[in-house]
C-alpha cells in the first residue's frame, strides 16, 4: 500500500517512504546583501521552505542571475515552482505572489 501524500505549502511529500521534493522556491543572493536577508526572514516567518543559493559561492549561479537580469548582478532573485521570477521583492510583493495577507503595523 502505498504512503498518502501531504502537501505543505512549498514541497511535497510521501510519508513513510523518505521522499522530498526541492522546494519550490530558489532564493539566489549573497550574504552581504540586506535585501536577501529581509526576503529570506519574510520567507522563514511565513514558515516557507526556500532552497538558498550563495551566488558569491556557485558561478553557475551567479551567470543564471546575471542571465535572467539582463547581465546585471541583481539579489534577491527568487524563482517560483512555476517558473516566475521576482527581483528584489518587497515583503509586499512576496505575500502576494504566495498568496498571503500581510497586515501593517
Amino acid at each position: 500500500m502505498r504512503s498518502p501524500i501531504v502537501k505543505c505549502k512549498a514541497i511535497s511529500v510521501r510519508v513513510g517512504e523518505g521522499i522530498i521534493n526541492e522546494p519550490e522556491i530558489i532564493v539566489y543572493g549573497a550574504d552581504w546583501c540586506p535585501d536577501v536577508w529581509r526576503a529570506r526572514w519574510f520567507l522563514e516567518i511565513q514558515q516557507m521552505r526556500y532552497k538558498w543559493v550563495d551566488i558569491e559561492r556557485d558561478p553557475e549561479a551567479c551567470a543564471y542571475v546575471e542571465r535572467v537580469n539582463g547581465g546585471k548582478r541583481i539579489v534577491p532573485t527568487i524563482v517560483f515552482g512555476e517558473g516566475s521570477i521576482l527581483v528584489e521583492p518587497s515583503n509586499a510583493e512576496l505575500a502576494a505572489k504566495l498568496g498571503l495577507t500581510i497586515e501593517p503595523k
